[in-house]
């Protein structure tokens, strides 16, 4: 028999309103109309609907027409085995919660009836409050299930809409944007709005304001022109299987001709700037979307063209605009499914509107740009035609060939006179003498410093790049100069992990470039401090701060920092700089230095992550 009086106590129940959704029903199968009975009744207490069967043929009679969340299964039907119609049912009810109910207690029935796709096992007499526990179990796992799967498909359209704009925006960043350049750009953003990859609305136009008229003109759209068209448009869509790259790649070469009509209807729009209350003047004067509903928007008018010429009450304009100016706006409907539109829809076509604003922006930039080549383009014909560059660059060849051989001549005996004292030193037991020997050991180090520096900076041009990690280089390089900094009370940290990217370097150069920022920060804390070396990665390039907390530079001092031989009692010879500027121009980075955000300075290294051009010798 099936136990289902409970104690009026109990606590037992089952929360239907969580675990069932609307028009839901449990199914209780068994050929016993006492077990039916009972089982329904107390289901029925907990505010559950249910339907009764009590063969396998009426149970698959009601999958067909009822929503069936959970069946309660009994084994034995007088028409077919339970394990049997596991086999039928499950496979075509992937959200069927199913537990088998039957009287014996056979381990391995309980098994092979789990193997085919049961959730759970009772086994008469049933004890209600398992019972309820088994029941709820199976509905919360089905639950469950259900949302896990809902939300992995959400998760897929955001994942592919993102790999959209991630494409769109490689298009865009390797893209020389002129005219032609831009109005693909555009059409495939449009694409993207209405395709099923994207946000799959039903049409997208683009209005954008004339440079020249200053008036808001119609420029192209994507969507079927008429309600007769969208079925032929949309299936041959689906039938070819166009993906995103292969709809960029039929915009690249010939464009998409399947709405000429539609084009025609957006390019007879055309609204004056001044009328400010016009909802297309609105929402880009505003810079805020506008949802038009029936005709009706807040704060704004819609006139009764826009909606003869759109055909639809109810639609979204999207401002697109850059900082400086207004650039137009984006009117997108579900004109073919009616469809509503959602605050999440307005959200996502705003993130796609952002992508058409920058690539209109880039179209204008790269006009800008076209114009500055030309002018520079002047410049350059009038400087070839000066002949005191060539002069210059003659006499600065020829200073720095005399430096080499200078500096071969000195280096020699300033050896001599180092090591010489080096050794009285170490000989010398009067701490008087001493004193003075030290003093010469010293300067003649320094010389010796600014004579390999000058040495590298008038000789050593050639690159030795190789692929090398840039952070174990810097962390290696930074530990040169642990005991100076211990001595002086100097702490430090480096902003970033493991051995780094590997970039194309000259190992020893770009030590070398590292070596002298650091010394000139432990410089310049000569009462402790702190440095800082932190790392910023870029498409095109891996930048690196060196901050200190010394006293900065003099305003009038730092445009000079980085001229060969100028010095100052903080910055050293002054070679050191000029030095770590030319060996990061020879590997096509950037090299700045500057007062720190919060004091002490600042040097910024920024080395390309691709190998740079040759560098040319001078």
């Amino acid at each position: 028999m099936v136990e289902i009086l409970l104690p009026l106590h109990t606590s037992s129940t089952l929360a239907s309103s969580d675990l069932l959704g609307p028009d839901e029903v449990v199914a209780v199968v068994d050929d016993s109309p006492e077990i039916v009975l009972l089982l329904s009744h107390y289901l029925a207490t907990q505010g559950i609907s249910i339907v009764k069967a009590g063969s396998a043929r009426e149970l698959l009679s009601l999958l067909a027409t009822e929503k069936i969340a959970l069946v309660l299964l009994d084994i034995g039907l007088p028409d077919r085995n339970g394990n049997e119609i596991l086999k039928d049912i499950v496979p075509t009810n992937p959200d069927l919660g199913i537990i088998m109910v039957t009287g014996t207690t056979d381990i391995q029935v309980a098994l092979d009836c789990l193997r085919q796709g049961a959730d759970d096992y009772l086994t008469k007499p049933v004890n209600i409050k398992q019972f309820t526990h088994t029941v709820q179990n199976t509905l919360k796992k089905r639950r469950l299930a259900i949302s896990s799967r809902i939300f992995q498909q959400e998760l897929q359209k955001t994942n592919t809409r993102m790999r959209f704009l991630h494409h769109l925006n490689l298009k865009m960043n390797t893209a020389y944007l002129n005219t032609v350049e831009l109005h693909g750009i555009l059409q495939a953003i449009l694409v993207g709005i209405t395709s099923e990859d994207g946000l799959r609305f039903n049409r997208a136009f683009l209005a954008l304001y004339n440079e020249n008229t200053g008036f808001l003109q119609g420029t192209l759209a994507i969507g079927p022109s008429s309600r007769e068209e969208a079925g032929r448009v949309w299936n041959a869509l689906k039938e070819k299987g166009l993906q995103l790259d292969d709809i960029l790649n039929s915009i690249q070469d010939k464009g998409l001709t399947e709405d000429v009509e539609v084009n025609k209807v957006i390019q007879t729009l055309r609204v004056s700037p001044d009328v400010h209350d016009h909802v297309l003047i609105h929402s880009s004067r505003t810079n805020k979307p506008v949802h038009v509903v029936h005709g009706r928007a807040p704060e704004c008018r819609v006139p009764d063209d826009l909606l003869q010429l759109l055909g639809e009450s109810s639609f979204v304009v999207v401002p697109l605009r850059s900082p400086s100016k207004f650039l137009g706006v984006m009117i997108v409907d579900n004109y073919i499914t009616g469809a509503p539109i959602s605050a999440d829809d307005i959200n996502a076509l705003e993130i796609f509107a952002s992508q058409a604003s920058l690539a209109i922006e880039h179209s204008h930039l790269y006009a800008a740009m076209a114009e500055q080549i030309a002018a520079l383009e002047l410049v350059t014909h009038e400087l070839e035609k000066s002949k005191d560059l060539l002069i210059e660059a003659e006499r600065t060849a020829t200073i720095g060939q005399m430096s080499a051989q200078l500096l071969h001549a000195i280096r020699n005996p300033l050896t001599s006179i180092g090591g010489t004292a080096r050794l009285l030193t170490k000989k010398s037991t009067d701490p008087y003498i001493t004193n003075f020997l030290n003093i010469i050991t010293q300067e003649s180090n320094k010389i010796e410093i600014i004579l390999e520096d000058l040495f590298s900076f008038v000789e050593d041009k050639e690159l030795h790049l190789e692929m090398r990690p840039i952070f174990a280089l810097i962390r290696k390089t930074v530990m040169i100069f642990y005991i100076t900094m211990k001595q002086n009370n100097i702490e430090y940290a480096l902003d970033f992990e493991g051995p780094g990217p590997a970039l194309p370097i000259d190992e020893n150069k770009i030590r070398q470039v590292f070596l002298h920022l650091i010394r000139n920060s432990l410089e310049a804390m000569s009462n402790g401090g702190f440095l800082r070396i932190s790392a910023q990665e870029s498409d095109e390039f891996m930048t690196f701060h060196v901050i200190d907390s010394g006293p900065g530079i003099p305003v009038e001092t730092l445009p000079h920092v980085k001229d060969p031989f100028f010095t100052t009692k903080t910055y050293g010879n002054g070679m050191g700089l000029a030095l770590v500027e030319q060996i990061v121009q020879q590997h096509g980075g950037l090299f700045t230095i500057r007062d720190g955000p919060e004091g002490g300075t600042l040097a910024i290294v920024s080395l390309p992550k691709k190998t740079p051009i040759p560098f040319e010798q001078k």
